[in-house]
């Protein structure tokens, strides 16, 4: 072969390795793996464009540049140079790029180093793009992280609601309960369970669980039931009941593979129904009316006697406030009970009015409790109240009438008490000792029976509230006084006592204070019947007066004093037969003294005696 043969073989030859050269630098600048090389500086020296498209650089912004620049982990890509300068070779080598439009791009980095002289010339690395199989598998962790806090939630709620497991495999013909099913059903397990499980169930209650089973059994969907039963505790003595709740679930030939559900013993919540059931029947068969209400006076139930008293129906008063059926002049005595009630205090038999749907106001009778829930707290009201309207209209016409009798009575025995003092006139003249007595034992009961008629007048007069003071200043000695010589013309037995180390002035009404003396003195007398001393006393507090009056009697036992105070009560026991009186003395002494801003208080011993006391204003302090 001449020299210009080999010339043409040689150019040719040439063309083709070009050709290569061309072909195999567009394979790498233009292939899909992102490359790139680095210096011994840390400085980008050439990438291909599918490491610029992975960062989203052109090349001016991207060659040229430190590496570190667009790595999100600093310490990564020092890690990487160094291991590259000691000669390793890197695959797969976890890293974050930062890029241009702000994202983070996960990548995997394989990478050796070219060296020449043992001197670094530059990386050769291959980037990985495994940005989505990161996000997938972070993804992926969150969701078993959730389903992992969802099966605990659900642990700790089955926990916390006492709910029971169960599982029935059909396929290995087994059921599973959990240690609270076994619990709940007293069931005491030795090796497997199975269909005779169901014999638990009451025979009243098994052909319908069963019928229930059978349907779900056959279903060819997955199924969710829900069904209540009675189940018999192995001691076939215990009776409790069940809620059962839970789904069919079904395999690919869409046949019943497993049933799972829960239980729960729902007994204590049945006794509590027919409980309800029983008090609600209770509630609406009552002749009185029985209103629940909130703290703050809103009407929570309203039972069939209610509307009829009140002409109110439920619809139109629950949700509404209790003010609607009260008289304009009765709203802060609802206040006052509702605070009673808030500390946890009972209102017994308190009488008041009440107004009806066509406004006409009755009188009734409240009783009002406190309503608790489970923890002891107050959170409602009971309130019954009974029509008393009749009975105070009847009391009104027996006020009436013995008001009316007292005034025709009080005629005639202001004749007899003038005859009497005729009488003594001529006794004085005649010394006929014969008809002194005689007229001294006329004049000493027509007074009783004034006394009497005065105490049913202020009766009436309490009853209807008319009763009216008119208070001054009094000399308590000279009331004492009154007091004391009135009642010496009737006794014989007895010594009456003024016990006041000080000369003090009262402010009071003279009439009604003395009949309350008057009164406190005659049942000393009554209830002392050997005799002994009565003493009427007073002690000087701070700005006031406290007054006493004592006798050495037969005493009152405890259970008596607490009703000593009502209208009409008498003490039964023999002691007191053969002791006259209507029980309403004290009745009105009471009732006086709360109209002077007082309370009448008692202490006894029984065989000892008893003291009667209450404290008046000092006339001095009352006209400040």
């Amino acid at each position: 072969m001449d020299v210009h043969e080999k010339l043409t073989e040689l150019e040719k030859e040439n063309s083709q390795l070009r050709k290569r050269v061309a072909e195999l630098s567009d394979f790498i600048e233009n292939g899909s793996v992102p490359l790139h090389w680095v210096n011994n500086e840390g400085i980008i020296i050439w990438a291909n464009q599918a490491e610029l498209d992975l960062v989203g650089y052109t090349a001016d912004e991207y060659i040229g540049h430190p590496i570190s620049n667009f790595h999100k982990d600093a310490e990564v890509i020092q890690e990487i140079l160094m291991r590259l300068s000691n000669n390793e070779t890197l695959r797969d080598f976890p890293a974050r790029l930062k890029c241009k439009d702000g994202s983070i791009k996960y990548v995997t980095i394989s990478s050796n180093a070219l060296f020449e002289n043992d001197q670094f010339i530059h990386s050769r690395c291959f980037t990985k793009d495994v940005t989505q199989l990161i996000k997938e598998e972070q993804r992926k962790n969150k969701l078993l992280h959730l389903l992992e806090e969802s099966v605990e939630r659900l642990r700790l709620a089955i926990e916390a609601t006492d709910l029971g497991t169960w599982d029935w495999d059909f396929e290995e013909g087994k059921i599973y309960f959990s240690d609270k099913t076994k619990e709940i059903l007293d069931y005491k397990f030795n090796g497997v369970i199975d269909r005779t499980i169901f014999q638990l169930i009451h025979p009243d209650d098994r052909n319908s669980i069963n019928l229930k089973i059978e349907q779900l059994s056959r279903s060819t969907s997955n199924g969710h039931f829900d069904f209540m039963c009675r189940i018999l505790k192995p001691d076939l003595k215990n009776i409790a009941w069940i809620r059962v709740q839970g789904a069919t679930y079904f395999n690919y030939k869409q046949e019943p593979s497993r049933i799972i559900g829960s239980i729960l013993d729902i007994t204590d919540i049945k006794k509590s129904e027919t409980k309800n059931a029983e008090l609600v029947a209770i509630v609406n068969s009552s002749h009185d009316a029985i209103v629940g209400k909130t703290l703050d006076g809103i009407v929570t139930s309203w039972n069939s006697a209610a509307e009829e008293l009140f002409g109110f129906t439920a619809r139109e008063m629950i949700g509404q406030h209790i003010e609607k059926i009260l008289p304009d002049d009765r709203k802060d005595e609802e206040e006052e009970i509702l605070d009673k009630i808030k500390t946890g205090e009972s209102l017994q038999y308190f009488e008041t009015k009440r107004r009806t749907k066509s406004d006409k106001i009755l009188d009734v009778l409240l009783s009002s409790s406190p309503i608790r829930n489970e923890e002891g707290n107050i959170f409602g009201i009971s309130q019954i109240t009974r029509d008393i309207s009749d009975k105070k209209q009847e009391e009104r016409r027996k006020n009436d009438f013995i008001s009316m009798v007292s005034h025709e009575l009080k005629t005639p025995l202001t004749s007899i008490l003038l005859f009497t003092q005729i009488l003594q006139k001529k006794y004085d003249e005649t010394h006929d000792e014969t008809s002194k007595q005689i007229n001294d034992k006329i004049e000493t009961q027509a007074k009783k029976m004034v006394s009497m008629i005065r105490d049913f007048l202020s009766l009436a007069r309490i009853e209807e509230g008319k009763l009216q003071l008119n208070k001054e200043p009094l000399s308590l000695l000279e009331i004492f006084e009154e007091v004391k010589s009135e009642a010496e013309l009737l006794i014989s037995k007895h010594t009456i006592k003024i016990a006041c180390t000080v000369a003090v002035t009262i402010f009071a009404d003279r009439d009604k204070i003395l009949q309350v003396f008057t009164n406190l003195v005659s049942n000393a007398i009554k209830y002392s019947p050997a005799g002994g001393t009565i003493s009427l006393g007073c002690e000087k507090l701070e700005n006031a007066i406290r007054i006493y009056v004592k006798d050495q009697g037969i005493g009152i036992e405890p259970d008596n004093q607490k009703k000593l105070f009502d209208r009409f009560y008498r003490v039964d026991n023999e002691e007191m037969t053969h002791i006259s009186g209507f029980g309403i003395g004290l009745y009105i002494v009471s009732e006086i003294l709360r109209y002077h801003n007082s309370k009448i208080e008692v202490d006894s011993q029984k065989g000892v005696g008893t003291t009667f006391h209450f404290v008046l204003e000092e006339a001095n302090m009352a006209s400040q």
